[in-house]
């Protein structure tokens, strides 16, 4: 290669605030996830959670990833770090690392979804539900769904990225800014489906506040670094980031009312779901009657069968 390539030479001197604060929104990317992962945990249930807002995050974040893996100026950096340092390499392939960690994280939160369903399920049938939940609330069954749903797009998108870099290199420009487009509508809607859940419910569930608390300035941090890196040819990689940005504030600030600011009996609703998948503290009214009225159900009356079997 030629060693007098301007890209090879921007790239040869990368400064030192772009890669400080390149490491820093990747450490702040593992940081922001980390309360998520350890809220789940924690309860141990994903209660809350929108498998639909799972769905979309993760192929979302599929579709960006592969995005800036085939984006033009992705295999010029790999090309030219035949030709610099290795720091300066490491410098730039750190726009990358930031959203392969993104992608990364999400994935995880995938994971933690379906392992910690609430569900409760028959020994001859594991798969469906046997709660008596509202028949709108989602099923193990679908969790399946979105989690075999997104190992599907990941595995597809990466045969068809292999497939035109082999066979087709000169389209994978084309391709990138379809995968970042499709990255992009998804991201507008993803938070959609959790907002409408959250509204439901009235309660933030399983979901993490400080979480969206770090991510939302977060993104648009990283959307600012991402343009200054990438210019405007990069777009479809650092414009989602802002739109994530502005309906993960809309969801924020809806958490931050139904936990601190709303009524008391939406505070004090549950995180998450007890032994037969129903959130506690929701059980029905007529779970537990009044002592009088059992005595009274239990006297004799003109109603009352000679015969109990009748």
């Amino acid at each position: 290669m030629d060693p007098l390539n301007p890209y090879c030479r921007e790239l040869a001197s990368p400064g030192f605030f772009q890669p400080v604060l390149s490491v820093l929104i990747i450490i702040g990317i593992l940081f922001s996830y980390l309360p998520q992962h350890f809220r789940i945990i924690s309860l141990r249930s994903s209660f809350g959670i929108s498998p639909y807002f799972v769905l979309l995050g993760t192929t979302s974040g599929t579709s960006a990833f592969a995005n800036i893996l085939v984006f033009p100026k992705t295999s010029q950096g790999v090309a030219c770090c035949r030709e610099i340092s290795g720091p300066a390499c490491f410098a730039g392939l750190l726009g990358v690392m930031q959203v392969g960690m993104q992608w990364l994280c999400f994935f995880s939160i995938l994971l933690l979804f379906v392992i910690y369903f609430p569900r409760a399920t028959s020994p001859t049938d594991p798969v469906n539900s046997v709660s008596s939940s509202s028949p709108n609330e989602p099923t193990y069954r679908t969790a399946l769904a979105v989690t075999a749903i997104c190992l599907l797009h990941a595995l597809a998108t990466v045969i068809v990225s292999v497939a035109f870099a082999l066979r087709q290199p000169t389209a994978l420009h084309a391709w990138a800014n379809f995968l970042g487009v499709l990255s992009a509508i998804l991201a507008s809607i993803q938070y959609f489906p959790q907002i409408y859940t959250t509204f439901r419910l009235r309660c933030v569930g399983s979901l993490s506040i400080p979480m969206m608390c770090i991510q939302t300035p977060g993104s648009l941090i990283w959307a600012a670094s991402l343009a200054a890196r990438e210019g405007a040819q990069g777009w479809s990689i650092w414009g989602v980031l802002v739109v994530t940005a502005c309906l993960q504030g809309t969801l924020l600030v809806m958490a931050i009312y139904f936990e601190y600011f709303g009524p008391k009996s939406q505070r004090k609703a549950v995180h998450h779901a007890d032994e037969d998948g129903t959130p506690n503290g929701t059980a029905p009214e007529r779970a537990e009657a009044p002592a009088s009225e059992r005595e009274h159900a239990e006297q004799p009356s003109e109603e009352t069968p000679l015969l109990q079997s009748q």
